[in-house]
């Protein structure tokens, strides 16, 4: 089955708790804004690295290319 932007939003909603999530993509390399509280206090790698703790075996498996915007509610409203 292809990837699409709708399967990595529901990879990333059932595995992080997101206020906001957009996935957009062209089955080979998607584009993701995700906001969660999860992210306050971290630095872009670990935020980057709670995504793919999320992502699981699907980022080496399905996802090939993945660029993310990993905001805090707080960053995300400013």
């Amino acid at each position: 089955m292809a990837t699409t932007p709708e399967l990595i939003h529901g990879y990333l909603s059932a595995g992080l708790e997101c206020t906001h999530l957009t996935v957009e993509g062209d089955g080979q390399h998607f584009q993701a804004v995700i906001v969660s509280p999860a992210f306050a206090g971290k630095r872009p790698i670990q935020r980057h690295q709670i995504v793919y703790a999320a992502l699981g075996d699907r980022m080496r498996e399905e996802i090939h290319a993945l660029s993310m915007k990993t905001l805090t509610p707080e960053e995300f409203k400013g």
